[in-house]
């Protein structure tokens, strides 16, 4: 809920004793908005605070029906959600289609959604930390060589020097002359 919100609370219900220690209020308000805040809309607010990230959340819902707390698990779920396709956007190029066909969208979409988790995959068994975006810029730049992915995310400057000491000649233009004379 945005800090300048205008509401008033009418009704304050009960939080069951069963319920996460989370809740901290579940009222009735009523929203004010509209020119001059003359029109109003029955909503209902849920404060709740997330002992693990220690921060205070507020949520407006026209849901009378839910309890409280599961609301405030709807929420987080949603946000998660919201965050995949976050990572998805900013990494995976779906602003374009290759296809223009229902079936070839979804494909496109799935297979970045499977890109997507085996990175997340890749990346929880690295010791080092690597920004979620860098690794896609990696591995999307190191595809079509043969390299121990595991070995290069880990140590990329020294996996390169053992290719480039195991390939000295093999691709050089002059390679070593070996038994000549000058």
């Amino acid at each position: 809920m945005k800090e300048n919100a205008l509401y008033k609370a009418s009704e304050e219900y009960d939080i069951p004793d069963e319920a996460d220690s989370g809740v901290l209020k579940d009222e009735e308000i009523v929203l004010c908005y509209g020119e001059n805040k003359k029109k109003e809309h029955r909503a209902r607010r849920i404060a709740y605070w997330d002992s693990a990230n220690e921060r205070l959340f507020e949520f407006v819902t026209n849901n009378f029906d839910l309890s409280a707390e599961k609301i405030a698990i709807i929420y987080k779920k949603r946000w998660q959600i919201e965050l995949l396709f976050k990572q998805l956007k900013q990494n995976f190029p779906l602003k374009y289609f290759l296809g223009d066909n229902e079936n070839a969208i979804e494909i496109q979409i799935w297979a970045a959604m499977l890109a997507n988790l085996l990175i997340t995959l890749a990346k929880s068994k690295l010791k080092r930390y690597w920004a979620f975006s860098n690794l896609v810029s990696v591995i999307r730049q190191q595809l079509m060589n043969y390299i121990d992915m595991y070995g290069f995310l880990e140590d990329p400057e020294e996996s390169w020097r053992a290719i480039i000491k195991e390939n000295k000649d093999k691709y050089s233009l002059f390679p070593e002359m070996r038994g000549a004379y000058f």
